[in-house]
């Protein structure tokens, strides 16, 4: 939410520069996001009156203009504002004035006509992203006074993030409260006074959905001017607050909005049918909202409705059909209390967010919809005249939310903030948030108001005079425990080793949603059952991600985007899969690369990254547990059909799977470079065998090497795997160090060059034992994958 920070200090002013109250609010709990000046830098412009007006001798869409400024004699200033016209108060630009954009006003001539200066729209002041005329200003602006200060532009926006459970701060007077109790100030309230009813005609309200609308509040507006223009002052402050001016009826429900925090929605009179009626939607009930979207409701959703048909969505947007235009001379004007629960999530199942719906969301008052609604009829008739008709009330009592007392034991506080606070700063501080407070023997029983939803238990309350009183302010203390140490077991991989490791080799870590878009999930992995959340925070984070990878490749995509060349990328975290009557949470670990494989440099040709590096790099995380693992042939929806390979621990689970991502899916991404990927099971892969002591052997290693001719199928990993299955206890290491496919081998074949390092530890090797090893090995490996000794 954004506030002017002078209208904020009309309601209360402490003697605290702008940096302080930031401070104030940010420490308060109250995050400031940001603090931006209410206007552009412009100086040498003055409140001016059009005194005189002739046309110009030589152009027909210009007007030569005598202009009051507060001096002896009036300027003539040249214009060709299509609203100009004598009476007019208008931004005039003195000689030397200096406008946004660097813009310096000059004496000039337009078409031989001498201007001494400029008059202004409010898009030449900064105050408007386009203008159709000058900047008409009030007929009472004083001639002469800059603009600045007419118009208080030496005022910042303050930018408030709050946190879900304040929505009492979501208002201007919210905000004051806030500020009189950390400055320990008095203020007040926004003054009211009932308007006087001048007719008696009123609209039936019937409310059916008593739970969720447990107070509705109604007034007829008659003969109300709808042309009428809303006030300079309220354009200000609502373009301040982030809210366009639209309409003055539309513009006042918007101003009690920001000014109170209750939202407010006008309908026209005449398009309404019979009787007003709150109530849930029928099935497939459809209604055409302000914004030009016209949704299915179901009948979960809270509407406003006539005899007819549905009129608006009860507390997010209404609908266009009964919406006030131009023609509206009656108005119905309708403050409701709405019960949190009611709103929740019913805007984002529609893929709305309004300003209406996020405060219902979080909670309004109950007790503040006659305030608002009078305040609201004020301004109406101030500024468009009318006839008012009574309040139509409908409440519920029952259904209206009670705020209970709670308990605060002052040993509690004293314990939990470390401090020992006088009973009267106590009691202080809680009635100037509105809290109503019994002191008794060991505490105190305090009421929160009708605004503070989040005060339900005593932790509540001690929060409170904590962030009064001032975080920065507690004392601080060491914990002192005695405890356990766990017992660390060297059978357990630690992650964050396996995560230094990773960087190490030029990874970097990546955190992303564990909530993902269910098109990429459905293109990664159609084959997994998604869980689908109720109510996603936005319609692109709808689905639990089932793997690692969608997260990893948008934010490749993201960098990749920002010409970012070379992205290698991992991440721990859980993937969630449905299993029927649970959901289960697995610990994975994935990674990506893409680009170059190494950084540039002059010592090595750059080259592409490829199935074998991202290989490496996993076998080397792996060799880290001491084992090895296996890579098999197989395919995976995402990745391509010949890169692909599923891993397998040494007792033959799997593990996980490696590949380059699928051609098709790396173009429907919008990658225009190879990627590739890996996601192996966390708890598996720290799954750490225990260094077992071995003597090394006095006695000399030999090495032969040989070269097989197998087919082109047979994986090297399987010639490994037959070699080691021979049992053969003098063999001490397998290393392949040549693959060949060529001249001298059949097509369908490959060469295996491999060499094996045998060693006895009882004796020195002689070359007829070493010739019957091999003739046995290679036996067994003609039996078992037909391989035969290349010539």
């Amino acid at each position: 939410m954004q506030i002017s920070e002078a209208w904020l200090r009309e309601y209360v002013n402490p003697a605290i520069s702008t940096e302080q109250l930031v401070e104030q609010l940010t420490m308060a709990g109250l995050e400031v996001d940001s603090v931006t000046p209410a206007a552009a830098t412009f100086s040498g412009v003055v409140v001016g009156e059009v005194i005189a007006i002739e046309p110009h001798p030589d152009a027909d869409r210009l007007r030569v203009c005598q202009v009051a400024v507060g001096e002896t004699e009036p300027l003539q200033i040249v214009c060709g504002a299509s609203n100009v016209r004598i009476g007019l108060k208008i931004p005039a630009a003195l000689i030397g004035a200096v406008l946004p954009g660097d813009f310096k006003i000059k004496k000039s001539k337009l078409r031989g006509e001498e201007s001494f200066g400029m008059l202004c729209s409010e898009k030449e002041l900064g105050l408007a992203a386009d203008a159709n005329g000058l900047m008409e200003l009030a007929t009472d602006a004083p001639v002469g006074v800059d603009i600045r200060d007419y118009l208080s532009l030496n005022d910042n926006i303050i930018e408030v993030d709050l946190t879900p459970n304040r929505a009492d701060c979501l208002s201007v007077e919210g905000l004051a409260r806030e500020v009189a109790v950390l400055n320990q100030m008095d203020w007040s309230i926004t003054h009211v006074e009932k308007s006087t009813v001048n007719h008696a005609d009123t609209l039936t309200v019937s409310v059916k959905a008593t739970n969720a609308c447990p107070r509705y509040l109604g007034r007829l507006l008659k003969d109300v001017n709808i042309k009428a223009e809303t006030p300079l002052w309220m354009r200000e402050r609502l373009r301040r607050s982030g809210i366009r001016s639209l309409s003055a009826v539309v513009d006042v429900t918007n101003y009690v909005l920001i000014e109170l925090g209750q939202p407010l929605h006008a309908f026209d009179a005449a398009k309404l049918i019979g009787s007003i009626n709150v109530r849930y939607a029928q099935t497939d009930e459809s209604l055409a909202l302000l914004n030009g979207q016209t949704i299915k409701l179901d009948n979960e959703t809270l509407i406003i409705a006539d005899d007819k048909q549905a009129l608006a969505l009860a507390g997010v947007m209404g609908g266009s059909e009964s919406a006030v235009t131009d023609e509206t001379q009656n108005v119905f004007l309708e403050c409701a209390f709405f019960s949190p629960l009611s709103i929740a999530g019913r805007a984002r199942n529609y893929g709305l967010h309004t300003d209406s719906s996020h405060r219902f969301e979080r909670g309004v008052d109950p007790s503040l919809q006659e305030r608002a609604i009078e305040r609201a009829t004020q301004l109406i008739i101030d500024i468009a005249g009318g006839s008012v008709g009574a309040i139509t009330d409908v409440t519920t009592a029952a259904t209206l939310p009670q705020r209970a007392a709670v308990l605060l034991r002052k040993l509690r506080l004293e314990k939990t903030l470390g401090i020992d606070l006088a009973d009267e700063q106590v009691v202080d501080i809680f009635q100037r948030l509105g809290m109503s407070v019994q002191t008794q023997s060991d505490g105190w029983s305090v009421t929160p108001p009708g605004c503070r939803f989040d005060i339900t238990i005593e932790a509540d309350l001690i929060e409170e005079i904590a962030r009064i009183v001032g975080y920065n302010k507690l004392p601080s203390s060491s914990l002192l425990m005695r405890s356990e140490l766990g017992k660390a077991t060297e059978a357990l991989l630690d992650l964050d080793r396996v995560k230094d490791f990773l960087v190490d080799r030029g990874f970097q870590e990546a955190i992303t949603y564990s909530f993902v878009d269910e098109q990429i999930q459905q293109a990664i992995a159609p084959n997994d059952d998604l869980i689908r959340l109720k109510n996603p925070i936005s319609a692109d984070l709808s689905v639990m991600r089932t793997t690692l990878w969608c997260g990893l490749l948008k934010a490749a995509l993201h960098n990749t985007n920002r010409q970012q060349n070379r992205v290698r990328f991992f991440e721990s975290g859980l993937r969630f899969v449905n299993k029927g009557d649970h959901t289960q949470q697995q610990r994975m670990l994935s990674g990506l690369a893409l680009g170059s494989a190494y950084s540039e440099q002059w010592g090595i040709a750059t080259r592409k990254v490829d199935f074998f590096d991202i290989k490496a790099d996993v076998q080397a995380m792996v060799a880290l547990t001491g084992a090895e693992v296996e890579f098999i042939p197989a395919k995976h929806p995402a990745l391509h059909p010949g890169q692909t390979a599923e891993i397998l621990s040494p007792q033959g689970e799997k593990i996980g799977w490696l590949g380059m991502l699928h051609p098709t899916l790396e173009k429907q991404l919008g990658f225009d470079t190879q990627v590739f990927l890996f996601e192996l099971d966390q708890d598996l892969l720290l799954s750490k065998q225990i260094p077992k002591y071995k003597p090394l052997s006095k006695y000399p290693s030999v090495r032969r090497d040989i070269a097989l001719i197998v087919k082109e199928e047979v994986a090297v990993s399987a010639i490994i795997n037959c070699i080691k299955d021979c049992d053969e206890p003098t063999l001490q290491d397998i290393v392949i160090f040549d693959i060949y496919r060529g001249k001298g081998v059949e097509e369908g074949s490959k060469s295996v060059a491999l060499s094996l390092i045998i060693q006895d530890f009882s004796q020195t090797l002689t070359d007829s034992g070493i010739d019957a090893i091999f003739s046995g090995l290679l036996e067994t490996l003609t039996t078992k994958i037909s391989a035969k000794l290349r010539d």
